[in-house]
């Protein structure tokens, strides 16, 4: 403002009046450039660091999921080459972000120079329009000439601050995205050692039988197969051995196919045993466990007694007949055996039950039908 009336006073050119105010303006405005580029540097580095936290959340996650994944083992080879080449890029990516932080420094401090140079020209541009006023009429052109010049010269270092300020701010977006790359590349190659355990891990339940793989459990082949720990062990045993061995399976107890097919005498016997017989043989006569009074025999010896008992009594009564011919045919043809005294079969023509002896066949019981009372035979005994 007092620039302005000092124009007014003097009676200065308006041609001059405008080119100072311009040169004014646009001081002013290298200056807001300058504050928006050391604003836009902050938020930069802001964004950095959420990008930082961000990252660092990821990485978390994926910790977390590593220590999950039923699918470690597969997909191992392919996180560790990755880490490989993360690590790789991580050094570059560090080297790239020390330089683009130098830089944006260095164009920092250059545009904050572009600032002050605007602000200095601004202060020369009043005093040559000073200058100028005070000076003849005869001269007045020539000093306006110089004036512009200098105004010129202001505006020219205007746009090369202006310009200063917009390669800071490049390069402090470019040093955001180093940093950014940087932190990235760590995580990654966190994530990849954390892979890489994970792996080892998932190796080792899967497929250890050398011991137990935390502080309590022993891993799946060994459960399945034994290992050390599990074989021949109280109360363990891995499951193979459950179901096949021929022994005992942890000092005590024996396997299903023991229990189901062995030969175990001394345990009361196997299923087999029971059913076909006792003994290493599976012989039908053969008690399965203890002898003589206390012998107890297998299934198929007690339906071989029952089968000989009904033939014993096959062989003995032959059934129902008309006669004791057709009686002795069926005995002697159809069951193949032999008519012996005391063998029974029943009359059906006499209604009758009929037994054999030494001369033939008999009645087991005669028949009373015929046969006089009680009374009448007591009058009878009297009467005689």
């Amino acid at each position: 403002m007092a620039s302005t009336s000092f124009f007014k006073n003097t009676g200065t050119s308006a041609t001059l009046q405008t080119t100072f105010a311009e040169s004014v303006e646009a001081a002013q405005a290298a200056q807001t450039a300058a504050e928006a580029a050391q604003t836009a540097a902050e938020a930069a580095q802001t964004a950095a660091e959420n990008a930082r936290d961000t990252a660092n959340s990821h990485a978390s996650n994926a910790q977390q999921s590593a220590a999950s994944t039923s699918t470690a083992e597969t997909s191992s080879a392919a996180s560790a080459a990755a880490a490989a080449t993360s690590e790789a890029n991580s050094s570059t990516s560090e080297t790239n972000s020390s330089t683009s932080e130098a830089n944006a420094s260095t164009s920092a401090s250059a545009a904050s120079t572009s600032a002050t140079n605007a602000a200095t020209s601004e202060t020369n541009a009043a005093a040559s329009a000073a200058s100028a006023a005070s000076n003849s009429s005869s001269t007045s052109s020539d000093s306006t000439a110089t004036a512009a010049d200098r105004v010129a010269t202001a505006n020219d270092r205007v746009q090369t601050g202006l310009d200063a300020a917009a390669t800071a701010a490049d390069s402090v977006s470019t040093a955001a995205d180093a940093a950014t790359a940087s932190t990235a590349a760590s995580n990654a190659a966190t994530s990849a050692t954390n892979a890489a355990s994970s792996n080892t891990l998932a190796q080792q339940w899967a497929s250890q039988t050398t011991g137990i793989v935390d502080s309590t459990e022993y891993a799946a082949k060994a459960w399945a197969i034994g290992g050390t720990g599990v074989t021949t062990t109280a109360g363990a045993g891995p499951a193979k051995d459950w179901a096949t061995k021929a022994t005992t399976v942890d000092g005590t107890e024996h396997s299903a196919k023991s229990y189901a097919a062995g030969t175990l005498s001394a345990l009361n016997g196997s299923a087999k045993q029971w059913a076909l017989g006792g003994g290493g043989s599976f012989d039908r006569d053969t008690a399965v466990t203890g002898s003589g009074v206390t012998a107890e025999y297998s299934a198929k010896y007690w339906a071989n007694q029952a089968a000989n008992s009904a033939k014993d009594f096959v062989d003995v009564y032959y059934g129902s007949f008309t006669n004791d011919t057709t009686a002795e045919n069926y005995q002697l043809n159809d069951n193949g055996g032999s008519v012996n005294v005391g063998d029974l079969y029943f009359d059906s023509t006499n209604n009758v039950m009929r037994v054999r002896s030494f001369s033939g066949w008999n009645n087991v019981a005669e028949d009373t039908t015929n046969f006089a009372t009680k009374g009448f035979s007591t009058a009878m005994a009297i009467a005689l």
